[in-house]
């Protein structure tokens, strides 16, 4: 269980960019963060893993304090892929590898390797092992990215907009594992998205952001006619479509 509140954040010398952030997040649940850009979206995701430190404000993870964690504890229950993935002169499997880095104390144990192993084998990248990153596709670099992340078994997974630099197929075969990771192994991820549609297909719980509040939390119930026109100034609708929620948004 994840709970934040009274979160807030400024950088030095500038407006309040996070303002009393509230909300909780159960275990297994998949998190939509949703908002125009310069909403606070990422800087509150950074702030989760301490890539930058809130000004005042509680992060609890199962209980425990993450701002009073050392990297080296926050990198063994938390877990970041971000936007921007390196084309890097290194091999899958290294770079997978990576995600032990918190755990090791003298070398990789065979412990290690099998966690890698399932990691790539759980993203399909076990055959690609031995090319390097810089010469991956996009979306091949994002599911190695994903499965650095899992192979620390993280409590908690943050995703700063997965999907932007990826094609269709690729946007859904990603959501899709996030969504079964979460279910089966009661991992929580959390997931910048500015896709409303992607995030309705995949995500179990919506936090619409304003201004660096939190405008709206909770179900699929929370995107209607009003958030959208408040969150995203345009006029659309949500409708069933083949059974599932989306978006429609009006003629601008």
């Amino acid at each position: 269980m994840l709970k934040v509140k009274n979160l807030k954040f400024r950088y030095p010398g500038g407006p309040q960019v996070l303002k009393e952030i509230d909300f909780e997040l159960e275990d297994g649940k998949f998190l939509a963060v949703l908002g125009n850009n310069g909403a606070g979206k990422s800087t509150m995701l950074k702030c989760f893993n301490r890539i930058i430190d809130p000004e005042e404000g509680s992060i609890c993870l199962d209980g425990e304090e993450i701002r009073r964690m050392s990297m080296r504890e926050v990198a063994k229950r938390i877990a970041f892929v971000a936007q921007t993935i390196p084309a890097a002169q290194m091999t899958v499997h290294d770079m997978v590898m990576l995600g032990r880095k918190p755990y090791m104390r003298w070398g990789f144990t065979e412990d290690d390797h099998m966690i890698v192993h399932e990691a790539m084998d759980r993203l399909g990248v076990t055959e690609i092992r031995g090319r390097f990153l810089n010469a991956l596709s996009g979306g091949e670099r994002q599911k190695v990215m994903l499965a650095r992340a899992l192979a620390q078994k993280p409590k908690l997974l943050l995703l700063d907009e997965p999907t932007s630099s990826l094609d269709l197929k690729n946007q859904y075969q990603v959501l899709r594992i996030v969504r079964e990771i979460c279910h089966e192994t009661g991992i929580a991820a959390i997931m910048v998205i500015h896709d409303l549609n992607l995030a309705l297909r995949f995500c179990d719980r919506f936090l619409l952001m304003q201004d660096g509040a939190v405008f709206r939390y909770g179900d699929d119930r929370v995107i209607d006619r009003e958030a959208i026109w408040q969150v995203y100034g345009v006029h659309g609708e949500t409708a069933e479509v083949r059974g599932r929620k989306m978006v429609l948004v009006d003629e601008m």
